[in-house]
């Protein structure tokens, strides 16, 4: 007879608090982020009261951005000084992603969270998500492999380095922090009706953003197929139920594999924690026998990131080489240019 899970009451729900819990830090430290750059943004433009600092971190926002940093790194051995924290965020968000697929997008990314939340309401307002079927689905997955096939075209063969260096010391990326900000302080029609929409089909659809638009989560899902981390499937204490593939977010036929390979999984462990039989699904490494638990993604993902910010305030690599009144000025000019 097989084993069922005798910890039904508390270890199926640790994999879900565990995430959430890390889910919820990462979106607290970036709102703190994110008002911390308003307040410099105001007092940029006053140029009164206390000094406020520019938030470093605000350059997780910026991924093309680090995208761009990166090539230059790669090309020259220099960090370049507009956006370095950009660079070292960049990597450590790939290196999450090599190490545990795409679990950025499910233990770490703040809009990953409200996608998720959107969907919850969907659920309690109709019952359940909406699936698209296969023929339209498939075509939809493949759009934010073509977003991120145009952003590697341009920065990585579309430019050379000179005109990459012109780009990366020109106005447009020193500001281009505050021109994320404005965008959404002062959205046009065209961009509040673009988010409606974006906010009722995620609603609708589990995931809808991330599932078929968003070109860093292609990225990372391409980094992920790398990745050692995987879902395993004891398939001789298996029953059969099929509730892990009712459960996973990213619609895998979970419940028919004996390992997960899928660039879509971010292993968010929904299919682990709803397994019934003990041992039956877990996270393993390739090619062993050694098991990955959810405390162990949870504290190597928070060190990861805790290590990138010290390495780079130690190596002096996180702020900004645009000074407050330079960047004062240019957010001044900016009032004159956008609407």
């Amino acid at each position: 007879m097989r084993k069922m899970n005798k910890a039904n009451h508390w270890l199926p729900m640790k994999p879900h608090l565990l995430r959430r819990s890390s889910q919820t830090v990462f979106l607290g430290v970036c709102l703190w982020i994110g008002w911390r750059f308003v307040e410099f943004y105001f007092y940029s433009l006053s140029m009164g009261g206390p000094l406020v600092s520019r938030p470093p971190g605000v350059e997780a926002f910026l991924p093309i951005s680090g995208l761009m940093s990166a090539r230059y790194w790669l090309q020259t051995h220099i960090i370049h000084p507009v956006h370095p924290a950009g660079l070292l965020i960049f990597g450590a968000v790939v290196t999450v992603s090599f190490l545990f697929k795409r679990s950025f997008c499910s233990w770490v990314c703040p809009f990953g969270l409200v996608s998720e939340k959107l969907a919850d309401m969907g659920c309690a307002v109709f019952g359940r998500n909406f699936l698209l079927p296969k023929r339209a689905d498939w075509p939809l997955r493949s759009l934010k492999y073509l977003i991120l096939g145009f952003f590697v075209w341009v920065i990585f063969f579309g430019m050379d380095l000179t005109g990459l260096r012109e780009f990366l010391d020109s106005s447009y990326n020193k500001t281009a922090d505050v021109r994320l900000l404005l965008f959404f302080l002062h959205p046009s029609t065209t961009t509040v009706a673009v988010l409606a929409a974006l906010i009722g089909l995620s609603v609708l659809i589990r995931y809808f953003w991330c599932r078929y638009l968003c070109p860093y989560g292609a990225l990372l899902g391409l980094v992920g197929l790398l990745s050692p981390a995987r879902i395993k499937r004891n398939i001789p204490s298996c029953i059969e139920c099929g509730k892990c593939a009712r459960v996973c977010p990213a619609s895998l036929p979970v419940n028919k594999l004996a390992t997960v390979h899928s660039d879509e999984c971010s292993l968010c462990l929904e299919c682990v924690q709803s397994c019934p039989v003990a041992d039956t699904l877990s996270v393993g490494a390739a090619f062993s026998r050694f098991r990955i638990g959810p405390l162990l993604i949870a504290s190597t993902i928070a060190l990861i990131f805790l290590f990138t910010f010290i390495l780079g305030k130690a190596c002096g690599h996180w702020q900004t080489s645009v000074t407050p009144d330079q960047a004062a000025r240019q957010i001044k000019q900016l009032q004159y240019i956008l609407p």
